[in-house]
């Protein structure tokens, strides 16, 4: 497929509201060529799982769909494989857990027996970041200066004041989420477009290289 004249569409963090994101996808699908998806899809929403497995069907019988990670799915995928539930729990994993019929009380393999291999392989895989001829995407933010070959995870899924503080041509727009707006954020070198669907607001998408926004209640 040419790239020349492609439309990639952009998602922001979704957190469990699974409805949201079908609207959505009823709206942009369409005019996609290429689906990012900028991460944090469980947590705090009604319905994590769900939105996994929507994602997974996309992947399937779409040519080209890339989720990222999100600071909320690594924890995820912490908890599931062991480490320490405290941050889990309190960044808003309780209703996560209820998605997948996980008992906040679960150890070792009972938090994972309810949870389906694919979802398990979906989480340990997702990237940090991914770059086409339109943008450069990322869950929270990059580290300017920096080559995206040396850019970390603390700076891929946590940045927040730094990064929107810092001004840096990348040599594309960086398109990220994490840090919540009530509109679109649009900078000379980068745009966020996390408008807060878990919060009562948006969920948002951005296509390129129109950067036309589409938004669903």
């Amino acid at each position: 497929m040419s790239t020349a004249n492609t439309t990639t569409c952009v998602i922001g963090d979704i957190h469990g509201c699974h409805a949201m994101l079908l609207r959505l996808l009823d709206q942009v699908g369409p005019r996609a060529d290429t689906f990012v998806f900028l991460g944090d899809y469980v947590d705090r929403g009604p319905d994590s799982k769900a939105v996994v497995e929507t994602i997974l069907s996309l992947r399937s019988r779409h040519p080209r769909v890339v989720p990222l990670m999100g600071n909320h799915d690594f924890i995820f995928y912490q908890y599931l494989t062991g480490n320490d539930s405290t941050p889990f729990l309190q960044f808003g994993g309780l209703e996560t857990l209820t998605s997948y019929g996980i008992p906040p009380s679960a150890e070792g393999e009972e938090r994972t027996r309810s949870v389906p291999a694919s979802h398990l392989a979906f989480l340990r895989s997702l990237p940090l970041f991914w770059e086409d001829q339109h943008g450069i995407y990322v869950h929270a933010g990059l580290q300017a200066g920096r080559h995206l070959s040396q850019q970390t995870a603390q700076w891929c899924l946590w940045a927040r004041d730094a990064f929107l503080a810092a001004s840096f041509d990348f040599g594309k727009p960086v398109v990220f989420g994490h840090t919540v707006f009530a509109e679109p954020y649009f900078a000379a070198d980068k745009i966020g477009i996390d408008t807060g669907a878990v919060y009562g607001g948006r969920l948002t998408a951005l296509l390129l290289p129109e950067c036309e926004v589409v938004s669903v209640r």
